[in-house]
């Protein structure tokens, strides 16, 4: 039987990957959204990018949780749930995209 546990920086890397993709989500947020403001678009279709920045800061400040509870998992042979995380992700992804398209429709 094949163990669970690698010895290699998988665990490592995908850490990273979640950090770069929330860091990505947040700065992009605040970005469009203040983009939009500076040209004129109404404040209220401003919202979906403030929603994308809060969940790219809502899953950066859980980064450090997530990794401590995969590596107990990884080396305690339990299972992996990162559920939670990926529908944080998913809804900030939407929510960038909801924006992108009320802010095409307003200019």
């Amino acid at each position: 039987m094949t163990p669970l546990w690698d010895e290699g920086l998988q665990s490592e890397r995908t850490r990273l990957a979640w950090v770069r993709t929330a860091a990505l989500l947040a700065v992009s947020g605040l970005g469009a959204g203040g983009a939009g403001l500076r040209v004129g678009v109404p404040p209220l279709a401003v919202v979906p990018f403030a929603l994308a920045a809060l969940c790219g800061a809502l899953l950066l400040a859980r980064t450090g949780v997530r990794y401590q509870r995969v590596q107990r998992a990884l080396h305690g042979g339990g299972p992996l749930d990162e559920r939670s995380d990926a529908v944080i992700a998913w809804l900030g992804t939407l929510a960038f995209a909801a924006g992108a398209f009320v802010f095409l429709l307003t200019r």
